[in-house]
């Protein structure tokens, strides 16, 4: 059976209104863990999304 690796980035709206996106992909317990942070940081709209390998999504 094959193991398939799922990977996360995140999107979030900074403290001046601006989207941002992550420049690199996590495991989930990592994504999970950097969006609290994310949040902790006042940033705002903090989402977990789901990525293919090699793909990074649009702020």
């Amino acid at each position: 059976m094959p193991i398939t690796m799922q990977n996360y980035a995140l999107t979030w709206t900074d403290s001046s209104g601006k989207r941002r996106a992550s420049s690199v992909a996590y495991d989930k317990g990592s994504a999970t863990s950097r969006k609290v942070e994310l949040e902790a940081g006042g940033n705002t709209d903090v989402n977990i999304v789901p990525i293919r390998p090699g793909e990074l999504p649009q702020p």
